[in-house]
């Protein structure tokens, strides 16, 4: 009897927990909606609210109109041009799925590497090229120096790369206050990003260079963490920091770009990482071996396309050649880096636009080794990457055509279906971001996937035609406090 009471009880305990956890999940629920539409402005509600009423009357849409989606995919299976079309369809499709799938696998291999001790790090000049800063260049340099890190291995170093407003002033305040742990240098005229790295990279001495945009704040135990895998890992010749937006609570393009930055880090490059293959380490911050920077520095600096000198990118070409050299180059998930980025569609079009460039331009010098035999070791999973970002190049014009072709014969077939697919599709970074970080804020994902296919498809496209072009195209003068 007091066995069948005891169970009885603990039945009752459990359905118990049970109401009370689900009664707290709805309130936790509760709370996010509450805080979201409390704390964002109208502006934000409205995007936000639109958001979600397009997709879900995508999805109605595409409910009413299945007989017109048919008739539309027996019209193309009739000619020979649609069937081609249909099954080269297929093939991608199949691709991505798959690698997306490896993707994950490779993502769940990852494990960031521990920190090691004051006696094993080795010494390190961080590299901070300023232009057009203002004051923001003082408070990366502090936060760099409140580093945990020992100060006797530390090296600062900014260089002010001819800026016309008040960043060197504020470069030499930082000189003032932190006296001789940081060295100051002034670039005679703007000569570009490239070449102040360039004098960094001459005039530092430490065994590890790392470079931190000027317009970016670190965590104390980033240098730390981000300079442990070239201890841990002989063969290691560059690592990428994690990159979180510093402006987020300015302007909305931020938030979108903070939920794009945790999956392109956090999912992305973990992935990359597992397979030692980081493809692009971030300007804003990155670590590389001295001895791996000066094997192919006279190659960097000279770098030209299509007969033109190379002012963009440098971070990815850099990548680029410590890969080719056989390096490992890996991520570091708890190194993170805090940067701004731009609060308005201008400047982050042709932030785009820049990337856009350069990838165009690292992924044909990648086309050139990858495939060879460039070091000991597997090789399968890089060159799998590197198809994945090729096949995006390459097929940037077809589904150009295709989209607008399908926009001027069916204009509410491809409003309905896009729009559909972009809620399937994002669900994954949203839930990423919301079990990383805050659930709230994960939503800017569907926000930011509409903008990018309905405001931002053309970059790719624009950036292969103009490849050639040079210039930073986000460089102005600052107007920070």
């Amino acid at each position: 009897m007091k066995n069948k009471d005891s169970r009885q009880n603990k039945g009752n305990n459990y359905n118990l927990r049970s109401k009370t956890m689900g009664a707290e999940n709805k309130v936790n629920l509760f709370n996010y909606i509450r805080n979201f539409f409390e704390t964002a402005d109208a502006w934000g509600v409205f995007v936000m609210g639109s958001t979600f009423v397009s997709m879900l009357g995508s999805a109605y849409l595409v409910y009413i109109l299945q007989v017109d989606f048919e008739q539309f995919k027996i019209e193309r299976m009739r000619t020979t041009f649609g069937w081609s079309f249909m099954i080269l369809a297929a093939i991608l499709f199949v691709f991505k799925i798959s690698f997306f799938i490896y993707t994950i696998y490779r993502y769940f291999k990852y494990k960031p590497i521990s920190s090691v001790s004051d006696e094993q790090l080795p010494s390190c000049t961080v590299i901070v090229p300023a232009y057009n800063e203002g004051k923001q260049v003082y408070h990366t340099l502090i936060s760099l120096a409140e580093s945990d890190y020992p100060v006797a291995k530390l090296e600062l170093l900014a260089i002010d790369d001819g800026s016309q407003d008040d960043t060197w002033d504020w470069i030499q305040e930082a000189k003032k206050e932190l006296g001789e742990s940081v060295s100051i240098y002034r670039q005679p005229k703007n000569m570009g990003k490239r070449h102040a790295l360039y004098r960094g990279f001459n005039e530092g001495s430490g065994e590890i260079f790392v470079t931190v945009d000027s317009d970016s704040i670190v965590k104390a135990d980033t240098l730390r963490s981000l300079v442990s895998p070239f201890v841990s890992d002989p063969k290691c010749g560059a690592v990428a920091g994690n990159i979180r937006v510093l402006n987020n609570e300015k302007a909305l393009l931020p938030k979108m770009l903070d939920v794009s930055f945790v999956l392109s880090f956090e999912f992305v490059r973990s992935a990359e990482s597992s397979l030692k293959s980081v493809l692009c380490t971030p300007g804003a911050l990155a670590a590389y071996r001295r001895t791996a920077v000066f094997a192919c520095l006279p190659d960097w600096i000279n770098q030209t396309f299509m007969g033109k000198p190379s002012d963009i990118g440098e971070d990815r070409a850099m990548t680029n050649m410590i890969l080719k050299q056989g390096c490992h180059v890996l991520f570091q998930r708890n190194a993170y880096c805090y940067t701004n980025v731009p609060e308005k569609y201008k400047g982050l079009y042709k932030m785009f636009i820049r990337w856009g460039r350069s990838n165009v331009r690292e992924n044909i010098e990648m086309s050139k080794y990858v495939f060879r035999n460039f070091r000991k070791g597997p090789k399968a999973g890089t060159r799998f990457l590197f198809m994945s970002q090729f096949l995006r190049i390459i097929m940037s014009y077809p589904l150009l055509i295709f989209m607008l072709f399908f926009i001027f014969t069916h204009p509410l077939l491809f409003i309905s279906s896009t729009l559909l697919s972009i809620l399937v599709v994002t669900s994954f970074p949203v839930i990423f971001y919301a079990r990383r970080y805050e659930l709230s804020e994960s939503f800017w994902a569907y926000s930011y996937s509409i903008l990018y296919t309905f405001g931002l498809f053309w970059i790719t496209p624009y950036a292969i035609a103009t490849a050639n072009k040079r210039g930073w195209l986000t460089r102005s003068l600052s107007n920070k406090k």
